[in-house]
C-alpha cells in the first residue's frame, strides 16, 4: 500500500475523478432540493402531499441500490457513473419540465434522477474505498466533503436563482446539463477492478449456475456487523436527508422568513457539513471511529433541539450549524467501513446503501405527515430518536482486524 505522499499517478488522478464524482452528484441534488419550496408553492402542495412528491428520489434509489453491487461489480465504476449522469440529466431535466404541468411527470423525473443517484452512490464510493485504500490514509471523509462541496454550490447557486426570480424549469435544466457534462469527463481517471477478488470459474462448469450469483449478492444480508453499520447509516442519512429536505421549507413556514433566508439557512446546513467532512479525518486519525461517531451524533441532537425550540431564526441558524456538523461523518464513514474487505466492498457497500436509503424513503412521507399536524419544525423531532439509536450503534463501525 502506498502512502498519499508516493502515490502512483494513476491514484493520484482517481483521487480527482472521484472528487469529482462526489462534488457533481452533490450539486445536482442541492441544486433541485434549493428549488423545493418554489416547486410545493407552484404545484400547490401540501407538508403531507409534498412529502409524497419527494418520496419519489427516494423510491427510485431504493430500487436502484439492491442491484447496483452487481451492476459495478459487473460494468465497474467508471461506465456507471457515465450511464447514471445521462439518466440523472433525463431525470431532473424531466422535473424542471414537468413541473410547469403537474405533479405526475415531477414525480417520474424524480424516480429517474433517484434511481441514478443510487447506483452513482454505490459505484463512486467503491471506487473512493479504493483510493483511499491505495493512498493509506482516511480520505473518505474528504470526498464526502467533496459532495458537500458540492450541495454548497448548488444551495448557493439555487440562492442566487430565487433571489433574481429566475424560472425553477431554466435553472435546473442548466444544472442538470452541466452535471452530467462534468461528470463523464471526471470519471475517466478512475481506477479499473475495483470490485476485489474475481471470482474463480471452475472448469466443469464455465458458466456458474445464476443461483450462486444470487447467494454472493444475498450474503452481505446475512451478516450482522453489515447489517448493524446499515442501520447506524439509516439513522445519520435520516439525518441528513430531513435536513436537505426541510429546513428551508421549515424556517421559511414555522419561522416566518423570506425565500431568500430559507435557502440561505439550507446553506448554511450543507456549509456545516463540509467543515465537519473536511476536517473529520484527523479527529478520526486521533480518536478512531466510535468516539468521534458517538460525539458528533450528540452534536446533531442538540442542534436538532436548537432549531425546534429556538425562538428566533438566529437560533435555527446557529441550530442547523450544529446539526450540519453533527450529520457530517455518520455515512461517509459508514461507508468506508462496509468496505474494510476489498475483496467484499461492492456488494458490502451496496447493502449499507440499501439499508441507508430506507431513511430517504421513509423520512418525506413521515415529516411530511407530521407537518401537517405539528409543523414540519416539529415534526423534525423524529429525527432525535434515531440520532439516540446511532449513539448506541456506533460500536459496529469498529474497523476489522484485518483492515488495521
Amino acid at each position: 500500500m502506498t502512502t498519499a505522499v508516493g502515490a502512483e499517478p494513476s491514484v493520484r488522478a482517481a483521487n480527482r475523478g472521484v472528487y469529482a464524482a462526489f462534488i457533481v452528484l452533490g450539486f445536482a441534488g442541492s441544486s433541485w432540493a434549493a428549488r423545493i419550496p418554489q416547486v410545493r408553492d407552484g404545484l400547490g402542495l401540501s407538508p403531507g402531499r409534498l412529502g409524497l412528491v419527494l418520496l419519489a428520489i427516494a423510491a427510485g434509489s431504493v430500487v436502484s441500490l439492491p442491484l447496483a453491487g452487481q451492476i459495478v461489480a459487473h460494468f465497474g465504476s467508471r461506465r456507471t457513473i457515465t450511464a447514471m449522469s445521462v439518466l440523472l440529466m433525463v431525470g431532473l431535466g424531466g422535473a424542471a419540465i414537468g413541473y410547469r404541468y403537474g405533479v405526475a411527470p415531477v414525480w417520474i423525473g424524480l424516480f429517474l434522477f433517484g434511481f441514478a443517484n443510487g447506483a452513482w452512490d454505490v459505484s463512486m464510493n467503491v471506487q473512493g474505498a479504493l483510493v483511499e485504500r491505495r493512498l493509506g490514509k482516511p480520505v473518505m471523509p474528504r470526498f464526502h466533503a467533496g459532495f458537500s462541496v458540492g450541495t454548497v454550490a448548488g444551495a448557493l447557486t439555487g440562492a442566487a436563482a430565487v433571489a433574481l426570480h429566475a424560472p425553477v424549469t431554466g435553472h435546473l435544466l442548466v444544472c442538470a446539463v452541466l452535471s452530467a457534462g462534468v461528470a463523464i469527463v471526471g470519471v475517466r481517471a478512475f481506477l479499473p477492478n475495483e470490485t476485489g477478488v474475481p471470482e474463480p470459474v471452475v472448469p466443469e462448469l464455465a458458466h456458474p449456475p445464476r443461483v450462486s450469483r444470487l447467494s454472493q449478492a444475498l450474503a452481505p444480508w446475512r451478516e450482522s456487523r453489515t447489517l448493524l453499520i446499515g442501520v447506524f447509516v439509516l439513522a445519520l442519512a435520516f439525518t441528513e436527508g430531513t435536513g436537505i429536505d426541510w429546513v428551508s421549507v421549515a424556517v421559511i413556514d414555522d419561522y416566518g422568513a423570506p425565500a431568500v433566508v430559507g435557502t440561505l439557512a439550507f446553506a448554511v446546513f450543507l456549509s456545516a457539513m463540509t467543515v465537519g467532512r473536511w476536517y473529520g479525518p484527523g479527529l478520526l486519525d486521533r480518536f478512531g471511529r466510535v468516539p468521534v461517531l458517538r460525539a458528533l451524533a450528540v452534536v446533531a441532537l442538540l442542534g436538532l433541539l436548537l432549531f425546534v425550540f429556538g425562538p428566533a431564526t438566529p437560533f435555527a441558524f446557529a441550530g442547523v450549524l450544529l446539526w450540519g456538523i453533527g450529520g457530517s461523518l455518520g455515512f461517509p464513514v459508514g461507508m468506508s467501513a462496509a468496505a474494510d474487505d476489498p475483496a467484499h466492498a461492492a456488494p458490502r457497500v451496496s447493502t449499507v446503501a440499501s439499508i441507508g436509503y430506507l431513511a430517504f424513503l421513509g423520512g418525506p412521507p413521515l415529516i411530511g405527515f407530521l407537518g401537517d399536524h405539528v409543523t414540519v419544525q416539529h415534526g423534525l423531532l423524529a429525527v432525535a430518536a434515531l440520532l439516540a439509536l446511532a449513539v448506541v450503534l456506533a460500536g459496529a463501525l469498529r474497523p476489522l482486524p484485518e483492515a488495521g
